[in-house]
């Protein structure tokens, strides 16, 4: 979930919310007591009680590696740490440094320049890599959402997969749910949500570890159903600057086709909401905890569609 700009000025995104009718909704249960432990499969792992799901992408760069980069649909560009930088042989202070914007803030950091980056059918040339202080659970960097934008990508949880390819629009198959989103500069996939009696946007964010949402949705479903405050919580973003946040109860969400019930949800005044221009209207932000519960996922940028396969299916 990182977001790079030239050091001056900073851009944000303009954001418009799509339009997912929930029928006949698919269940998630009981997502309370998952936490982060293990290292689990190479590449796709699945979340379970005792670990948080991840997608890891094998990506070259410079034709070297591949290294595991965290696939991050909230991200609009890609980076990666320093120990990859000096793999590579490029020194850090041969390109002008960017703002680099995370879920908790955002901070200047150095880059470098590579020729090109690659995975699947996914290549870019001559690309500008911020350099992360920290990653994803181990990850090398991240890999964003630039050169997405007429790709389809295929994460398959249970067989440790994960495929890059152009999208030739093909449909859901059988047993999947196809649900439509809006994608901002082939970047943000953003759906319309129902969070108990409250609409909410909802953003699929594969690079976010945890569930979080805004203080106006928190507000609104205060207003709506009553319920106690919760608890604190912290979160910390690529930046690493930590944000003091609140767990608690959360009705069930409702994102197409999918119905979350039970989930830990962090709601915080995070600054990645003011950067996405989001601070006002009800968001929450769905991360890996509740993707990795699924069997396969799908996105198809071209066609403007998750298709999900929920765990148990046939």
């Amino acid at each position: 979930m990182l977001l790079a700009s030239a050091a001056s000025p900073v851009a944000a995104l303009n954001l418009q919310a799509g339009s997912a009718a929930p029928v006949g909704p698919a269940v998630i249960d009981d997502l309370q007591e998952i936490v982060v432990t293990g290292r689990g499969p190479r590449y796709v792992a699945p979340t379970s009680r005792d670990q948080i799901g991840r997608i890891w992408a094998p990506v070259l760069i410079n034709g070297r590696g591949p290294f595991r980069l965290v696939l991050d649909t909230g991200a609009s560009h890609s980076g990666i740490t320093a120990p990859v930088a000096d793999l590579l042989g490029i020194p850090v202070d041969a390109s002008s440094p960017v703002v680099l914007h995370g879920v908790t803030g955002s901070g200047i950091v150095p880059t470098i320049r590579v020729d090109s980056l690659s995975v699947g059918d996914l290549d870019v040339n001559s690309q500008i890599l911020p350099i992360l202080a920290d990653a994803f659970g181990g990850a090398q960097g991240v890999l964003g959402a630039q050169g997405l934008a007429d790709k389809r990508i295929f994460i398959d949880f249970k067989h440790d997969r994960i495929m890059i390819t152009y999208s030739r629009g093909e449909r859901a198959e059988h047993g999947f749910v196809a649900v439509p989103f809006h994608s901002v500069r082939g970047a943000l996939i953003l759906i319309n949500a129902q969070v108990g009696d409250v609409k909410a946007k909802a953003v699929i964010d594969t690079g976010a570890q945890v569930t979080i949402a805004n203080l106006a949705l928190r507000t609104a479903l205060l207003r709506a159903e009553g319920g106690s405050r919760g608890a604190r919580d912290r979160i910390q973003g690529v930046t690493l600057e930590v944000e003091d946040g609140m767990v608690a109860p959360t009705p069930t969400i409702t994102v197409g086709g999918v119905a979350i019930r039970n989930a830990s949800v962090t709601y915080a005044d995070a600054a990645i909401f003011d950067q996405w221009r989001l601070h006002g209207d009800p968001t929450i932000i769905i991360g890996m905890d509740v993707l990795g519960l699924f069997d396969t996922l799908v996105i198809d940028y071209r066609r403007h569609e998750l298709q999900i396969r929920m765990a148990g299916a046939t």
